[in-house]
């Protein structure tokens, strides 16, 4: 088939296997008004959804470039299409994140991305587990998601965001760098 954007070709497929996903990374960070450039789509999936997805996928060029036991990178062979990144996750996890997630369209096509708390927690995750890589991008995003939204970042209910899905050494940090 012939896709106009990467957009209308996820959200064919999707709806096609009638799988669930949730838009996160730069575009998720974007619509909470934090401008951020991306180079790739970022999606939040069960491993049994991709797997009803991953052969439609490479039938439309989108071949796997790394894999681990919970994420897998997809490269485009058209230069119009953005690579793909998929983050596997537990069946409720991903309910829980799309029961109160945001509708959204992009290129006039429906997608769910977290809700802000969610995706903090999606990044605070990520760094927590692999810091080396991951807190030089997610923490300024956490940072400007924080300021952006005017989040209260001094109450309980943050500080136990932050130890639940981060460490407290990360939380100090984001009080620290964020200045609030």
């Amino acid at each position: 088939m012939n896709y106009p954007t990467i957009f209308h070709l996820i959200s064919s497929i999707i709806n096609k296997k009638k799988v669930s996903c949730v838009l996160i990374g730069g575009f998720a960070v974007n619509y909470y008004k934090v401008t951020r450039q991306t180079a790739d789509l970022d999606f939040l999936i069960t491993r049994e959804d991709f797997d009803k997805i991953a052969g439609l996928l490479k039938q439309e060029g989108l071949m796997q470039d790394y894999s681990r036991d919970v994420f897998v990178r997809l490269k485009s062979s058209k230069a119009e299409f953005m690579d793909l990144d998929f983050m596997f996750v537990d069946k409720d996890t991903l309910g829980k994140i799309i029961e109160k997630g945001k509708k959204i369209a992009i290129a006039g096509k429906k997608f769910i991305i977290p809700r802000l708390e969610h995706l903090i927690a999606l990044k605070l995750h990520a760094i927590k587990y692999n810091p080396g890589i991951r807190e030089y991008k997610d923490l300024p995003d956490i940072i400007e998601l924080i300021r952006v939204n005017k989040l209260k970042v001094r109450n309980a209910e943050f500080k136990e965001l932050c130890l639940k899905y981060g460490t407290e050494e990360l939380y100090n940090k984001i009080l620290e760098r964020a200045r609030f």
